[in-house]
């Protein structure tokens, strides 16, 4: 088990299957499928209301009936009833393509043309399929319908271009249509009888009758592609909506037989479905790219408005980073968006405004796409200056200008940074500095100029006299500002890395890496900048000390991106060879390795450092990862890391359960056995670092009490004598005992009892060897190891009244009965002196250890006054204790003088 694991998947929206839509009650619910699993939205906002659990393979088609929820994926149909898996059906041999919801029943339809109906009422008793129907073989189905008011029928469209017409409780095929001469790509029935619409793959749509056979009216899409759906309105509007493989929406009139309007540039991509909401005049539709958009036709001149959508990218992204404290993720992907995504609430997660796309399109008669900013291929923010003006800067593709963004208002800021307006080249690397007041941008003619955020006015350049008046000779890959703006780093794609005076833009000093680098990332809070060259090698610098100070190799193909941990201990490093690899810093060596079936292009570290987020190829999602040390009670993060050995990991999923995964099982049974074996407190290995006190981790409360006990049982100490009750409760005999264990008594005769008492008054009188307490025999089993950790615990689980009780009751009261070297009560105190001095000398538990010692102290501390034997260990213990106290009294020491100078001082 590694140091992350699988977590889940953001903004994933919809899938290539067509969604499935019912109505409960007053509310409308779209199924969508997102991969392996499906989610439901609610149309009223489309507000995420359940997502379901994670299947063995993606789902190819989709169906609802109120509670249930029936999903094909593969050859088998999976059966939920909310988000809980209550049947599979596992009865074609063939993929299934096709689902439809038919009364009662479930029609599925495979590949090879076998169409079973399933019953889903009952469903625990019967997993059978109550009936079964062979297509012919010449006959290759491409969907299916049910024709409004005809009972037991459905219409299968065929990718030959023939239509059937199939009785489903007779199974019997009552008539076949011709068609059009090109594979039936969708079908759906009309509000009018015996009418239904037929979409075909040369853009043409077909309304026909088909009781007389008779085609009522044809349209023919402008753009080129087939007809991928249809839907009749419901609210009384005479209207048909078709979408298209070119992500055009077109709105036919009727009554008017005409088109009424386009909805240009719905989608970026192919239309998946089509649906009107029942009696509503809106439309709902989704796409391949990856959103679901509503459209209200209430204008007076009939064109649809958008109503409301849910978006996520449409192309893999090619940057991310966390933002706000680890809440937001921001996000820029190839397909020119520039995203927000929420890690807490889904519905708060938008695209950033690029100021008017839609209208200036409309008035140019352009595309969006073609008046949105290019892919982004850098960027930078920060938070500080969030209120006050644009926070985040922008690098895109081939551009010669940066942009800034305001993310408090979710917009395109006003300012458009033109670095070199004499030369200009492509901006390829940006930075801000840590007040939040400058950017620094980077070209790919070695240009470094900085920028006011605020205002957007160059404040000037940097320049080396020895490159011909530019930072560097060749692209500049990487700027980076410290902590305090003294200093501002820059590499260039030669290998040489110079470190400059931020505000004098002087160059102080620099430095060759020895072959071309790839990226640079630096760490503020310990000045380490991490490089990345063509030699696939990572190597650390210390600015300060203008020295490599670490240099860690294993990825076998490019590097796509690094990222430092907050504290700067952690440095994660993604390359094309599918590895993640965690480098410890501090230690010089790898911790952790896993390997993922998609490369990793973009990754970023909350600064809380308990989730990890990353983005692959080809892949539209941001995926996250959770830091299992931070989650779980062992704190040796040995104990999850691999080392050196990579392991296998699947990407993270939509749903954050793990459904029918039968594959990771076994896998997961062992994890859950050897988290159980191993308990929170017993498992976390007491790790000391060499010369610095370890404290005990118990609340203050408890070591407080154990110095004042005297004072709490003062002050607790009843006002009146215990009453004697009215009735004494029944009690069963017990034996007293000093582990606290009650022993039940077996019942003997009063003479036996008498008889015996005697004898045991006897034994007691010559025998002084009393039964030992579980604090005695813990503290000889651990003198005999030489390891008190047992004791320790043992000693930390009692409460402090039962800690001064276990002390007191070894206590030498009678001096004159038996020479006192021989007494057991000696023999435990000498232990006891013993244990003190190990335990301080480690340095272990020390505030514990201390209250323990002035309560030990308080109860023997006559006893170890008047003894030779016990005076030498007590002299002993006062050496070491002295010694360790001094070292922790000069560290205070520093720190009072730092505050006393401070709290004198006026600044």
């Amino acid at each position: 088990m590694g140091i992350f694991e699988p977590y889940r998947a953001l903004g994933y929206i919809t899938s290539s299957v067509p969604f499935s839509v019912q109505r409960l009650g007053t509310e409308t619910f779209v199924t969508v499928s997102v991969g392996k699993a499906f989610q439901i939205y609610n149309c009223a906002k489309l507000n995420l209301v359940l997502i379901g659990p994670q299947l063995p393979k993606k789902i190819r088609a989709l169906a609802s009936y109120r509670d249930y929820t029936f999903a094909a994926y593969g050859t088998h149909i999976a059966v939920f009833k909310r988000a809980h898996q209550v049947a599979t059906w596992s009865r074609h041999s063939a993929k299934v393509n096709l689902l439809l919801l038919f009364g009662e029943h479930i029609l599925s339809v495979d590949a090879e043309g076998n169409i079973f109906i399933w019953a889903f009422k009952g469903i625990e008793n019967n997993l059978a399929p109550i009936g079964h129907i062979k297509l012919d073989e010449n006959f290759s189905p491409s969907c299916i319908m049910h024709p409004d008011t005809y009972l037991n029928k459905v219409i299968l469209g065929s990718q030959e271009g023939s239509l059937q017409l199939w009785n489903i409780s007779t199974k019997i095929k009552l008539f076949e249509f011709r068609g059009w001469n090109s594979s039936v790509c969708s079908s759906v029935s009309s509000p009018a009888l015996d009418v239904i619409a037929v979409g075909c793959a040369d853009g043409s749509i077909h309304v026909h009758n088909i009781r007389s056979d008779v085609e009522v009216v044809t349209f023919k899409h402008s753009a080129r592609g087939a007809v991928t759906s249809l839907s009749f309105s419901t609210d009384g509007q005479p209207l048909l909506a078709s979408g298209g493989s070119s992500g055009v929406i077109n709105i036919w009139n009727l009554e008017k037989r005409r088109l009424q309007s386009v909805i240009r540039e719905a989608h970026d991509s192919s239309i998946i479905s089509l649906h009107f909401l029942a009696n509503e005049p809106v439309l709902m539709s989704s796409s391949a790219d990856n959103s679901i958009k509503m459209w209200i036709f209430d204008t007076s001149d009939g064109d649809p408005r958008l109503l409301r959508f849910r978006s996520g990218h449409s192309a893999p992204p090619l940057c991310i980073r966390f933002y706000a404290n680890g809440r937001h993720i921001l996000s820029a992907g190839q397909d020119r968006a520039f995203r927000l995504f929420s890690v807490i609430q889904d519905q708060q997660s938008r695209e950033l405004s690029q100021r008017h796309i839609s209208k200036r399109a409309k008035k140019l008669k352009m595309k969006e796409e073609e008046l949105k900013l290019k892919p982004v291929i850098a960027f930078d923010c920060a938070e500080i200056r969030e209120r006050d003006w644009c926070n985040v800067v922008t690098c895109h593709m081939d551009t010669e200008q940066a942009y800034v963004w305001r993310l408090q208002n979710f917009v395109l800021g006003e300012h458009i940074l033109r670095p070199c307006p004499e030369n200009p080249t492509p901006v390829k690397a940006c930075a801000i500095s840590a007040c939040g007041n400058f950017a620094v941008l980077g070209t790919a003619g070695g240009w470094i100029e900085r920028f006011n955020l605020q205002s957007g006015i160059s404040r000037g350049c940097y320049v080396d006299l020895s490159e011909k008046g530019t930072a560097h000779h060749g692209e500049v890959i990487g700027v980076a500002c410290d902590s305090t703006n003294t200093l501002m780093i820059s590499a260039g794609y030669h290998g040489d890395i110079k470190v400059w005076d931020f505000k004098g833009r002087e160059l102080k000093s620099r430095w060759e890496v020895g072959c071309p680098l790839v990226k640079i990332v630096y760490h503020r809070l310990n000045g380490l900048l991490a490089t990345v060259a063509d030699d696939l090698i990572i190597r650390l610098f210390d600015v300060g000390a203008l020295r490599m100070v670490r240099k860690f190799e294993g990825h076998t193909d490019r590097i796509t991106d690094l990222c430092f941990g907050e504290d700067g201990k952690w440095l994660l490093s993604s390359s094309m060879d599918g590895s993640l690899r965690i480098w410890d810093v501090i230690l010089a060596r790898q911790i952790d390795a896993v390997h993922v079936d998609v490369a990793i292009t973009a990754l970023s570290l909350s600064p809380n450092m308990d989730v990890l987020a990353t983005a692959h190829v080809d892949q539209n999602g941001v995926y996250m990862w959770v830091n299992q040390s931070m989650f779980s009670g062992a704190s040796n993060v040995d104990s999850f890391a691999s080392g050196k050995e990579v392991v296998n990991v699947k990407l993270p999923s939509v749903s954050q359960m793990d459904g029918l995964q039968v594959e990771d099982s076994d896998e997961r049974a062992i994890n859950h056995s050897v988290s159980e074996d191993v308990s929170p407190v017993s498992s976390i290995p007491n790790q000391q670092i060499p010369g610095l006190v370890t404290l005990s981790l118990l609340p203050k409360s408890q070591w407080q009490s154990l110095i004042n006990l005297d004072i709490i049982k003062v002050r607790n100490k009843p006002i009146e004598p215990p009453k004697q009750p009215e009735k004494a409760p029944f009690f069963l005999p017990t034996v007293p005992s000093l582990s606290g264990e009650i022993i039940f008594k077996p019942s003997e005769s009063a003479d036996e009892e008498n008889g015996g008492e005697s004898d045991e008054m006897a034994k007691s009188q010559t025998k002084l060897d009393m039964p030992q307490s579980q604090f005695v025999q813990s503290l000889q089993s651990s003198a005999k190891m030489k390891n008190f950790s047992v004791f320790t615990d043992y000693l930390k689980s009692l409460s402090p009244s039962t800690l001064d009780m276990e002390l007191r009751m070894l206590q030498i009261v009678d001096d004159d009965q038996q020479e006192l070297d021989k007494r057991p009560e000696m023999i435990f105190i000498e232990l006891l002196l013993d244990y003190f001095i190990h335990e301080i000398s480690c340095r272990n538990n020390y505030e514990f250890i201390q209250a323990l010692l002035k309560l030990f102290l308080k109860i023997h501390g006559e006893t170890i006054r008047c003894h030779s034997r016990l005076q030498d260990k007590a002299s002993k213990l006062l050496e070491i204790h002295s010694d360790v106290w001094q070292r922790i009294d000069r560290s205070f020491q520093v720190t009072r003088c730092m505050v006393t100078f401070f709290s004198n001082s006026q600044f």
